[in-house]
This record gives C-alpha cells, sequence and structure tokens, in this order.
C-alpha cells in the first residue's frame, strides 16, 4: 500500500463533454480557475489541455496554455502543472479515401505537440507512449516520433509522465528508457477504462504494473463510474490516483461533478484507506520536479520520502 499518494486532478481533457455537463471548463480563465479550485480541494498536480474559447474544440495553442500557466502561477495556492503534450494525434479516415483524414482528425508533429512543453516548461509534461483504437478513432503515435518526442521534453528539462493505455505501451515506455531518452525514476500513468485499451479492473492494473521498471512511479486512472473504485485500487496496490472531469463528470450516479468535488472525494479515500495525500512541494521533491520558481530540480529527502 502506499500511503503518501500523488493526488492529480485533470481538469478538462480534449474530449466531447462540454455539451454533457456545465462543469466542463473551457476558457482559460475557467480552466485556470478549475486548477486553482482543485488546489484548494487539495490535489498535488493539475493535468491540462486547453479548447478553443469559442467553440469548447480542441486547441493546441500556446497563448491558452500560457494564459492558464499565468493565472495558476498568479494565485494564492501552490500546485504541480501537467500541461498534456499529447493532443494532435487523432485520425478518422476519410470515408471515400482512407489515405486521408477525414472530418475530426487532428494530427500534428511531435515538434508541434511539444510547442507548449518547450516554451512554458512546466514541471510535468505527458507523453503518450503508443497508438491504439480510441473508440470510434485512432489514436497515432509511431515509435519513432515518440522517440523523437522523448528527446524534445529531455532537452527542456521536464519530467515526462509516460502515459499507457495498453500493456505493449509498457513495453515501449521501458525501451525509452532503456535507451536513455528518460532520465531519473520514471513516471508512469496507466490509463484505464478507455475503449479499447486496457480495461478498468484489478487483473489488468496488476499485470501492467508488475511490467513496470523496479524504479518506477506509477499512478492510474479509470474513466466514468471506475474513477474512485480505481483511485482507491491503486493505493491499494502501491500507485498514485488522478481523477476530474476529463475521466469522469459525475460525483455519484445521475449528479453532475466538479472538479474540485471531485478532488475532495478522493481525497476522503484515501484518507479512510489510512494514506495521505502530498502537498505539492512534496510531491516536486518525491519526483524530482524543478522548482517552478527558480527553475532548478528539487532535492529528494533523506531516506527517500517527500
Amino acid at each position: 500500500m502506499n500511503r503518501n499518494v500523488i493526488l492529480t486532478c485533470a481538469v478538462t481533457g480534449a474530449g466531447d463533454t462540454t455539451a454533457k455537463s456545465p462543469h466542463v471548463p473551457v476558457t482559460p480563465k475557467q480552466i485556470a480557475d478549475d486548477c486553482i479550485a482543485a488546489a484548494r480541494a487539495g490535489a498535488s498536480v493539475a493535468h491540462i489541455h486547453v479548447r478553443d474559447p469559442e467553440t469548447g474544440g480542441i486547441s493546441h495553442s500556446v497563448e491558452h496554455f500560457r494564459e492558464v500557466m499565468q493565472r495558476v502561477r498568479e494565485a494564492d495556492v501552490d500546485i504541480v502543472m501537467n500541461i498534456t503534450a499529447g493532443g494532435g494525434g487523432d485520425w478518422i479516415p476519410d470515408a471515400e479515401d482512407p489515405t486521408r483524414g477525414g472530418p475530426g482528425t487532428d494530427i500534428q508533429t511531435p515538434a508541434e505537440r511539444h510547442a507548449p512543453v518547450g516554451e512554458l516548461l512546466p514541471e510535468l509534461c505527458t507523453l503518450d507512449c503508443g497508438s491504439l483504437n480510441f473508440g470510434d478513432m485512432v489514436y497515432v503515435n509511431p515509435a519513432d516520433w515518440l522517440r523523437e518526442h522523448a528527446r524534445l521534453v529531455q532537452a527542456a528539462g521536464v519530467k515526462p509522465e509516460l502515459e499507457c493505455f495498453d500493456l505493449g505501451h509498457v513495453w515501449f515506455a521501458r525501451q525509452l528508457q532503456q535507451e536513455g531518452l528518460i532520465d531519473g525514476a520514471p513516471l508512469y500513468q496507466l490509463c484505464l477504462g478507455i475503449p479499447w485499451g486496457a480495461e478498468a479492473d484489478t487483473e489488468t492494473l496488476l499485470a501492467m504494473r508488475n511490467k513496470l521498471p523496479a524504479s518506477a512511479h506509477w499512478a492510474t486512472f479509470g474513466i466514468g463510474r471506475h474513477q474512485m473504485p480505481m483511485a482507491a485500487q491503486a493505493v491499494l496496490l502501491g500507485g498514485h490516483a488522478r481523477v476530474g472531469l476529463e475521466d469522469n463528470l459525475y460525483l455519484k450516479k445521475g449528479t453532475l461533478a466538479t472538479n474540485a468535488q471531485l478532488v475532495e472525494h478522493a481525497a476522503t479515500l484515501i484518507e479512510n484507506l489510512g494514506a495521505r495525500v502530498m502537498t505539492p512541494a512534496e510531491t516536486r521533491a518525491h519526483l524530482g520536479l524543478r522548482d517552478p520558481q527558480s527553475g532548478q530540480p528539487v532535492a529528494k529527502r533523506a531516506g527517500g520520502e517527500a
């Protein structure tokens, strides 16, 4: 069991969820406000996507990310910032010519995906470690693209969160480490319940966890109704947890949640299991992250605990 838990709040995502809940933040101010609310509710980390303020759809704008980062950094709270670098991988073949992307396709090069991370230098960024059938589309991450992307993240001095949606992704993430493209103890996020990746159940989580390097830090999340059970399962199996409106819209059946409510619920769950949620400062020390004020790595305390 893990008794010192990093709790991430994934505040908005990029999915078509804005029509399903009025609580999903859209504008940079709304996204920043939800990061701040999550921090006040006890989250260690805020994981952010940004959206087009007019349509609520996907945005890759560095300026949108910049506004979110500035608003959060200027607030009277502390939270570790984790910017997505996994956008621009959506492929939907055109019905008449499957060699071309049809409506809904959104593809970026590794350099384009990395642009907000390289310019804004958050403490963490995601690095999605493989392709998969993601619902009715294909999420595209060729191996050589991922190697290029890992080099960019490494050069920027940002710690990658290695997102793994299936067991083969864990294998490839280990390969990146073996090739020297991941510095320090790797951080894995085991992503469960997305059709048609890894299922959200204990058997699947154990299979993925048991393939991790001995030095790895790891967390998991489950989507929808699996969110809180997988948070509890992560703590019991030695990992960290993620909640938030990117992955789940409901506090309970029929009751739409806010990000702050999901964080509060998860924090209470963690405490009831006999664990505690780590502060952002403890999280930086535990993972060896860069301090956002000085820009220097935070040293891990003696004994290995933050």
